[in-house]
């Protein structure tokens, strides 16, 4: 039996639509990212699953119980889902615990271990306006959670986070999971939110689902250029250098597109046996370096860790087994 079960979703928002049929199940435990360009419907969706926005067409369904929109509730909202919106509010000139105990329904030793695994409880004392953005968020989550909720909507958690905070909030994220036995569905543009962290992506484009798929395969085998854009950067081959890159694979060419993570591409020496070229730049991000080859009337960008490389030097680039996709 699914958690939630959402079926046949749209919204028409005046003379276009905001969501169009949009359907798909959640196990509980199951965690899920919703993927997006700025304007996808994202968040918008997020709000039908919660219950605040009216749908024009099909139903959301929780628990085997359908979710009544705005419509049909005097207060909009299920008590199983919470929703935690970009958004957020804390009420001002009060402290820390004033706001999570007019709001908790738990004994307090729960209520205690809720505000550990929200890292929230060395806070307590302190006043809401003396709290950082991260603190703040991880408060609204706690209050948020004091309900006891079945299911959690995150609405772009770690946006206008730090590394620090958002790293902090990802680990607050998985113990609610854990220890919390609550299952969570969150909304992010970035990638590195959603790759390391979900069971199944779903990605939106203008309102429609257009790919979903576990995250490996959302990322080595995107639909389109588009969702190929979502998850990192990717070369797009064409010409002869897609016919070059296909004899290497050992496949026969598909279509007029090839498709290549820069990370699948490798660098070697002018007389290797790769395809010949010729370095036009080199960008160093730490970890790897992002360097630019010219080849057979085009170019590519290759991620590597080889060190010392510099524009005008002669290389030869090579395709990984299974490093390519056709679109």
């Amino acid at each position: 039996m699914s958690l939630l079960r959402v079926a046949g979703i749209s919204l028409r928002e005046k003379e276009s639509f905001g969501l169009r049929n949009i359907s798909f199940t959640q196990q509980p435990f199951q965690k899920i990212a919703i993927a997006g360009e700025t304007g996808a419907g994202k968040s918008t969706l997020l709000q039908c699953l919660a219950g605040l926005i009216q749908p024009t067409a099909g139903e959301v369904w929780f628990e085997e119980q359908r979710v009544p929109g705005p419509a049909e509730k005097l207060v909009p909202g299920h008590a199983g889902i919470a929703y935690l919106s970009q958004h957020f509010e804390l009420p001002k000139f009060l402290r820390v615990e004033q706001v999570l105990r007019y709001a908790s329904k738990l004994p307090a030793p729960q209520a205690a271990a809720l505000y550990a695994v929200c890292r929230i409880d060395h806070l307590l004392t302190r006043p809401t306006d003396q709290l950082s953005g991260g603190e703040r968020q991880r408060i609204a989550l706690a209050r948020l959670l004091l309900s006891s909720p079945r299911l959690l909507l995150l609405d772009e958690p770690f946006s206008n986070l730090d590394r620090v905070h958002r790293n902090g909030l990802k680990a607050v994220i998985q113990d609610i999971s854990e220890t919390l036995a609550i299952t969570c569905l969150l909304v992010s543009h970035d990638p590195a939110d959603t790759l390391s962290w979900a069971d199944e992506i779903l990605v939106l484009k203008q309102g429609q689902l257009i790919q979903q798929g576990p995250p490996a395969q959302i990322y080595q085998q995107p639909g389109d250029e588009y969702t190929a854009a979502l998850f990192g950067d990717y070369n797009l081959v064409t010409g002869p250098l897609l016919t070059a890159f296909a004899r290497q694979a050992g496949s026969r060419k598909k279509s007029g597109q090839m498709l290549i993570r820069p990370e699948s591409l490798t660098l070697g020496a002018a007389a290797s046996g790769g395809l010949p070229g010729e370095v036009t730049s080199v960008q160093f991000f730490g970890s790897y370096s992002a360097v630019r080859v010219a080849l057979l009337g085009s170019s590519v960008t290759v991620k590597t860790t080889v060190a010392g490389m510099a524009a005008g030097d002669a290389v030869a680039v090579s395709l990984a087994p299974a490093g390519a996709w056709y679109l």
